[in-house]
């Protein structure tokens, strides 16, 4: 499966293999219509795919496989919606991979009645009782869509996505799923693979699941991907100056980070609902009204790691976990 042309479609085809294949560089390049994702004219219209990381099927079970894959033209020049060429870029480089970078990314989403649009156990029209008793609830009157829930962990976890954990959210009809610690590129293919397998799942149950980052308008939670990150020298003594001396260069570059977090994301960073306003960098210990926050363990440690609160749910990973890497590591003021 790729990523279509809006950037947030994925789309998948399926082939026969004639054997079990377990590398992704022994398997075929091939290639789709992109005149009908929105990626290439019609008198041109073919582009490849290059198959990247392979995962198990949780569907076809077996020694069936899932296949991440990029795309390029065919004279191999990678297409602009292409965002993992550069982060892949950006993860090689020697002075990025000696750090070895880790993430966890906190993915929310929100489950919609197909054909209507409207959250999952909301009333038609109308609106359920205010936000308070959903977070991390149990209840018919308070959980909805558990069971898509448990079948997305499972199928991660059967897939060889590093799936660490799921949780009801502030709104009713939202979820999360964390998804990591993952090193470098890979972070960014299991999120997409973890979003796939979601909607995969979602439309076996005739819900549709949604990554705007702000659903409902008014008082209700937004959705956001919080982006948990370290490098080596963060996880050891004497990593929490390198902590803040990361999170100083993240200040000076918030503008160009906002730009790259998602669309639409001016919608959910309001300053209100656990957020920090859009135009104003903020870091603190344990504030979850901030850009940054740093655990309270970490600062008691001195060491560990950090969480960019500012990605929109429908940010892509890709350009997330490079952008963080490439300014608090390679970016020099």
């Amino acid at each position: 499966h790729e990523i279509g042309g809006s950037g947030m479609d994925l789309r998948s085809k399926a082939r026969t293999l004639p054997g079990p294949v377990t590398d992704p560089s022994k398997l075929p390049k091939w290639n789709y219509d992109g005149s009908s994702t929105g990626q290439a004219p019609g008198e041109d219209s073919e582009v490849i795919l290059y198959p990247q990381a392979i995962f198990k099927d949780p569907f076809r079970k077996g020694n069936n496989i899932l296949v991440m894959c990029d795309c390029y033209t065919p004279a191999g020049v990678p297409i602009p919606t292409n965002k993992r060429y550069n982060a892949a870029k950006i993860f090689s480089n020697p002075d990025v991979a000696k750090e070895e970078p880790w993430y966890g990314i906190e993915q929310e989403y929100t489950l919609l009645q197909k054909d209507i649009n409207w959250p999952l156990g909301w009333p038609v029209g109308g609106f359920p009782g205010p936000q308070g008793p959903y977070y991390c609830s149990i209840g018919a009157d308070k959980s909805f869509g558990r069971d898509i829930v448990d079948s997305h962990y499972k199928a991660c976890l059967f897939a060889g996505v590093n799936i660490s954990g799921i949780n009801g959210e502030v709104m009713p009809g939202q979820w999360e799923f964390q998804v990591g610690p993952t090193v470098g590129i890979s972070a960014g293919d299991q999120v997409w693979v973890a979003r796939y397998l979601l909607e995969r799942i979602t439309e076996i149950a005739g819900v549709v699941v949604t990554f705007d980052p702000k659903p409902i308008p008014g008082d209700w939670n937004g959705a956001g991907a919080h982006t948990n990150y370290s490098t080596e020298s963060m996880r050891k003594d004497g990593g929490f100056k390198v902590i803040v001396d990361a999170v100083e260069k993240l200040k000076l570059k918030h503008k160009e980070h906002i730009a790259a977090y998602g669309e639409g994301n001016e919608r959910r960073l309001t300053g209100k609902h656990e957020t920090a306003d859009i135009n104003t960098f903020s870091w603190g210990v344990a504030n979850r009204g901030a850009s940054v926050r740093v655990g309270r363990e970490t600062e008691q440690n001195g060491k560990g790691y950090f969480e960019d609160r500012r990605p929109a749910s429908n940010m892509d990973p890709y350009v997330v976990t490079s952008m963080i890497a490439e300014t608090t590591i390679l970016w020099k003021p």
